[in-house]
């Protein structure tokens, strides 16, 4: 895990990557058990658990705070609430999983997991320019 103590971007990227697999690895089980009687497709809201991880929303207008702004905690495991999907659609066997529908999400998922990952090596390469060479240290 990445320390996020003197960055929040960083920390809220790494918030961002940890929920992405979550997202992930619920979707997979979806399409795992695509076949299985009964099972019901599983989801969870990436938005809402991002910022609820993030502390953005309610408890920041009870300090009277703009809501739109992040605050900065330490960086914590995320257990965002994982449901079952209210739109599935049962099958006759009671199986709830749109194979085609979850291997679209798993596609969007996996695209967006890399762009976070993209910019959290693009914010460490900056720092790393700025500690090695950006401030004069290393010449």
């Amino acid at each position: 895990m990445v320390d996020s103590g003197f960055d929040p971007t960083i920390g809220a990227l790494n918030t961002s990557l940890n929920l992405r697999l979550v997202n992930q690895n619920v979707i997979s089980s979806n399409i795992s058990n695509a076949d299985t009687p009964g099972y019901k497709a599983k989801t969870m809201e990436f938005e809402t658990a991002l910022r609820d991880a993030l502390n953005v929303g309610d408890r920041l207008q009870a300090q009277g705070a703009d809501p739109d702004h992040l605050v900065r905690t330490p960086t914590e495991a995320v257990n965002p609430e994982i449901y079952d999907d209210p739109n599935g659609v049962e099958s006759l066997d009671g199986n709830t999983v749109d194979r085609a529908a979850e291997m679209a999400k798993l596609a969007e998922n996996h695209v967006l997991y890399d762009s976070s990952a993209e910019m959290l090596k693009r914010k460490l390469a900056m720092l790393k320019y700025a500690i090695s060479e950006g401030g004069g240290g290393g010449r």
